[in-house]
């Protein structure tokens, strides 16, 4: 059996669904187009931005938090410099072993220099392809389209998800802050969605507790959950020390509905404490559908690698463990059946087996 170090993890077929296309950007790419726009930056030089980005993630500020996004959204304005950006994003998630990755961002926020909404699709769509085509077959990347919770216009980005569901868009999603903005607010989105047999995960029981879950499932039929952590609030303890789920924890995991956790960034919002004493320790051990995201990999500071390599270290799990993940993710994807299915039996098993076979 192959060690399970570091290098081995990179080098392991890795599936993706819960990543945001802005924050993600490299450093550099920050300072060049920022020079390029007059936007000005925090800092001037790419390493001393990426560890600006850093400390403002890990600050405990949300204020400083969200400023970041200011400033990477600030540079994402115009066909060209989002058609680089996606494209870089593909060529980093191929570096570190991302055979399948569906990312998210929110089309309305590339609007102040004059794109339509349709151009912003257009020119992360033609990112994607550049760096799949570099790639040469190696990922597959597919876009989901956000819509803003305190925003009135979710409609309008779910006929956007269905009028480019045969150009590289696979699904709708709704973030922003949970408290105040319910997902019901938009139930007019999500019954358009089902109607049109198209497919949605919801922003939900990170920041805000069981009623955003309850409320994203029940009355809006998400079909995964972005985060999901707090679903750790329905299971209690029972007098024989073993963990008793409350009934929407146990409808959660009996009806399979994938949890998008992201480890790092729920320990920067304090939605665990750390990575040791992350929920997702206990919902792996209960046998719920957990995949496992980076989020904001600028942020974070993160990517697949360095979140599967923090759980292998704080739980001790191995290769059939990362695997397990893996093929939850990708069960749990946007994709096509028999598409996900070519993944996983020609792509995933085969992957996770060959690293197995080493040094045996």
């Amino acid at each position: 059996m192959s060690e399970l170090t570091r290098e081995v993890i990179q080098r392991a077929p890795k599936v993706l669904l819960h990543d945001h296309l802005d924050g993600g950007l490299r450093p550099q790419t920050i300072v060049e187009l920022a020079a390029a726009s007059g936007h000005q930056l925090p800092a001037g030089d790419a390493e001393s931005l990426g560890r600006w980005f850093a400390e403002s993630a890990d600050s405990g500020s949300l204020e400083r938090y969200l400023e970041t996004f200011d400033h990477t959204v600030a540079v994402m304005q115009t066909a060209d410099n989002l058609t680089r950006v996606a494209r870089e994003c593909v060529e980093d998630l191929a570096a570190d072993g991302v055979v399948y990755a569906e990312v998210r961002y929110a089309p309305e926020q590339h609007l102040e220099e004059g794109l339509s909404l349709e151009d912003v699709v257009a020119a992360v769509q033609r990112g994607f392809d550049e760096g799949q085509t570099a790639a040469d077959g190696a990922i597959v990347v597919r876009q989901l389209l956000t819509a803003m919770r305190h925003k009135a216009n979710s409609r309008e980005v779910a006929e956007l998800v269905v009028a480019h569901r045969d150009d590289g868009v696979v699904g709708f999603d709704i973030a922003g802050a949970e408290a105040g903005y319910p997902p019901t607010r938009h139930l007019d989105a999500f019954e358009y969605l089902q109607r049109e047999n198209a497919h949605f995960t919801i922003h939900a029981g990170e920041a805000f507790g069981l009623p955003s879950i309850w409320e994203a499932i029940q009355w809006c039929g998400a079909d995964r959950l972005g985060h999901g952590v707090r679903i750790i609030d329905d299971i209690t303890t029972g007098p024989d020390g073993q963990p008793v789920l409350g009934r929407l924890a146990a409808y959660v995991r009996d009806k399979r509905i994938p949890l998008e956790m992201c480890p790092h960034s729920n320990v920067q919002t304090g939605a665990a404490p750390s990575i040791a004493e992350h929920p997702i320790g206990m919902l792996t051990d209960l046998r719920f559908r957990v995949t496992v995201n980076t989020d904001n990999r600028l942020m974070s500071g993160t990517s697949m690698t360095q979140e599967m390599s923090a759980l292998a270290e704080a739980f001790g799990y191995g290769l059939d463990d990362l695997q397990w993940f893996t093929v939850n993710a990708m069960k749990s994807a946007f994709l096509r059946f028999d598409q996900r299915l070519r993944i996983i039996n020609e792509v995933i098993k085969p992957g996770y087996a060959a690293l197995a076979a080493e040094g045996t």
